[in-house]
């Protein structure tokens, strides 16, 4: 046998990297019967008219072959209307907006674009587990800053949430540090970062000349009083700035993998030069159908967002009557709890046995942390799923209450 034989067969940048834990957990839930709030993936399909869309599409033939390497040019309109109409940021289809293979896709292209070996990246830990390893692919250096649990009152009401230390942001910035990658709102813990705090992380990227990658999926998923604020919307944040937008999350259609960046047109090109060696293109007659739910109407949006409020409070009463202490979250589909108060105290222990003791499955925090101690207590569950399954999860939860 060849010394290359004998060499590790996976490279040793991905080595730390397996079976992700949505995988185990999903094959749990089918092994054992168990209500799956662990992956957040919808039940139930979005809107009818925006399906048959995509039917008209595929009957019609647009997007049955390649599309176009940017996108159709009637999603990179609608995506340029959608970014000015909300927020009032002005895009030029043709040079500052690209479809990708959903946020992933979009993500991956934009850190092997703009990252070199040794490029140091900041990104808001806990975090989506395909960060970590999209910044390894690119070679560069992943340094945390972690979301920390915080007391404090809404409505004089006592409110957990988790939120950004400015002051260690700041700390961690270093001559090596290229990029900051920002979510918000934010996966897994629900934060939506506040404009104090955007405004932070904004002043401290044009002080230390950073580019920034900020995932936006969740844009339309804010509750209470909380507000999505776009980072490019700030001072000094267009030009610097690659935003990160999905059609999975806001039109409930996770499959057909429909992403997109919005920069400015070097960004765009240098992220367009990556994803071009991905999948090339993809989702063609899915385009056309995101393309008309871009343009749905404000009581669209109203709606999802209130039954989504209905189901986060559904799951988190529950949760808190089964002995959890719960993070109510301001945003996204997902609960973050705590297991001390139910004498545990290791997420993923207790996610693995959850199946047989509840008939639930969640998914534990700590991987999706690099100090894999600060995330053992916490467990997230996904709420975007049809009401009588939450009220039977909740059911079943209750019995771990005694």
């Amino acid at each position: 046998m060849t010394s290359s034989a004998r060499r590790p067969l996976l490279n040793r940048r991905l080595a730390e990297f397996g079976t992700t834990i949505f995988a185990e957990m999903s094959a749990l839930a089918l092994s054992t019967g168990s209500i799956n709030l662990g992956q957040g993936f919808p039940d139930t399909d979005g809107p009818q008219e925006i399906r048959e869309a995509a039917v008209r599409a595929l009957r019609d033939g647009r997007g049955n072959q390649y599309p176009p390497g940017p996108g159709v040019p009637e999603l990179r309109t609608a995506i340029a209307a959608h970014q000015e109409r909300r927020y009032g940021l002005t895009y030029d289809p043709d040079t500052e907006v690209l479809v990708t293979a959903g946020a992933t896709e979009a993500i991956a292209a934009a850190l092997l674009a703009l990252l070199e070996p040794g490029d140091e990246v900041i990104a808001l830990e806990p975090y989506y587990d395909s960060y970590a390893a999209c910044i390894a692919m690119a070679g560069g250096t992943r340094v945390p800053v972690t979301l920390r649990p915080h007391e404090g009152t809404r409505d004089g009401v006592p409110h957990r949430s988790f939120r950004l230390d400015l002051d260690e942001l700041r700390d961690a910035v270093t001559d090596n540090t290229r990029l900051l990658l920002i979510n918000t709102p934010h996966n897994p813990t629900g934060t939506v970062l506040t404009r104090e705090e955007l405004t932070a992380i904004a002043e401290l990227a044009v002080q230390r000349d950073l580019l920034v990658v900020t995932d936006e999926v969740y844009e339309h998923l804010v509750f209470d009083e909380a507000e999505h604020i776009p980072l490019a919307t700030l001072p000094g944040m267009r030009g610097r700035t690659v935003t990160i937008g999905s059609a999975g999350k806001s039109f409930s259609f996770t499959g057909w993998k429909v992403g997109w960046v919005t920069a400015a047109p070097d960004l765009v090109a240098a992220v367009r030069s990556a994803k071009q060696f991905l999948t090339y293109v993809a989702s063609g007659p899915f385009q056309y159908a995101v393309a008309e739910a871009l343009a749905l109407p404000d009581p669209y949006f109203e709606a999802f967002r209130a039954d989504m409020l209905a189901k986060r409070d559904l799951l988190s009463t529950g949760l808190a009557e089964a002995g959890f202490e719960v993070f109510t979250p301001a945003g996204t589909y997902f609960i973050t709890t705590d297991i001390r108060p139910l004498g545990e105290s290791d997420g993923f222990a207790f996610c693995r046995a959850l199946p047989e003791r509840a008939g639930v499955v969640a998914i534990p925090n700590a991987v999706f942390y690099d100090h894999r101690e600060a995330g053992a207590p916490f467990v997230r569950f996904a709420f975007c799923k049809q009401t009588p399954v939450l009220e039977e999860a909740v059911k079943r939860l209750k019995t771990l209450a005694g």
